[in-house]
């Protein structure tokens, strides 16, 4: 693999493949060799030998995979979770790059994302868990998160995808939000898409990952998918949590309390409650008192 007239990022990449002591780590450098490779007549031979190389690498990620060699750790599902799905290059790494504290690599390389990238996007005072998995159609495809998932945002550059990634996932009891990705020069004219997606009743939002257009309306439905109560608590003569608990609709005292700590609720001799649940400021409630979105919660103990 010559480097005779190649860009300097292409000659790091280059050391980099030459140094990697791991096979995620040859992949990584060959796509960026790849994305940095000329694409003329005279450099046409390289570039076919770089992507015969990836491609013998890749089936061999997929085969350690099916062997059990090499397996990857699993993903801890926080309070909120929801998955990013699409087909290669529909712009899933960019959108969780954009949303949250993840720096996945961003490849125009088809199928370049081949393991799940996780990341946390803050909205509302909360922390919500996004992941990115391959592309459905890649081997590396992961369909356990994706069924275990409370929310799922279907990444789409046309309508007919919807469907076709319907089809694929199947039967699942999360909430779909459809993120319509203009990426140009394939996106369809703007009002026939949102007529369209609004006469079959989807959940969505156009977005562009490209110039960010859409994405705080996205968050927005992300947060409201999952119907969970903000719950802040505080100690006595104190401000409130600057983070709030996370619950189930008409969760009560006891659940904030067992939330904090496991038997924790035994040890509360008096709370107290402001917000939307309570009939006057700092009023007195037993652990049995359901609580409502935004409440604030005090306890004092024996």
């Amino acid at each position: 693999m010559a480097s005779t007239n190649q860009s300097p990022q292409y000659c790091k990449a280059q050391g980099r493949f030459l140094a990697a002591q791991t096979n995620e780590e040859k992949v990584t450098a060959l796509k960026e060799m790849i994305q940095e490779c000329p694409k003329h007549k005279s450099s046409e031979k390289m570039l076919a030998n770089l992507t015969t190389r990836l491609k013998k690498l890749l089936e061999k990620q997929i085969k350690d995979k099916k062997s059990g060699k090499g397996g990857k750790a699993g993903i801890k599902k926080e309070d909120m979770q929801a998955v990013i799905i699409g087909f290669t290059n529909s712009g899933k790494s960019t959108l969780i790059s954009k949303l949250t504290n993840a720096k996945p690599k961003i490849s125009k390389v088809k199928f370049s994302t081949t393991t799940s990238t996780v990341g946390m996007m803050g909205y509302a005072g909360t922390n919500i868990q996004l992941v990115e998995v391959p592309s459905i159609e890649s081997d590396f495809y992961d369909k356990g998160i994706v069924h275990t998932a409370d929310t799922i945002i279907l990444l789409v550059n046309k309508i007919k995808e919807i469907e076709e990634i319907k089809k694929q996932i199947g039967k699942i009891n999360a909430k779909l939000i459809i993120a319509f990705n203009k990426i140009a020069p394939f996106y369809e004219d703007e009002r026939k898409i949102s007529a369209t997606l609004s006469s079959k009743r989807h959940n969505f939002v156009i977005i562009s990952t490209i110039n960010k257009e859409g994405l705080e309306k996205l968050k927005e439905k992300i947060f409201e998918s999952f119907d969970k109560i903000r719950i802040f608590t505080k100690e006595p003569r104190k401000e409130k949590s600057s983070r709030p608990i996370i619950l189930e609709p008409l969760s009560t005292v006891e659940n904030v309390a067992e939330k904090i700590l496991k038997g924790f609720s035994k040890k509360v001799k008096e709370t107290k409650i402001w917000g939307p649940s309570s009939k006057f400021l700092g009023q007195k409630v037993g652990l049995k008192h359901k609580l409502k979105d935004l409440d604030v919660v005090e306890f004092k103990t024996k």
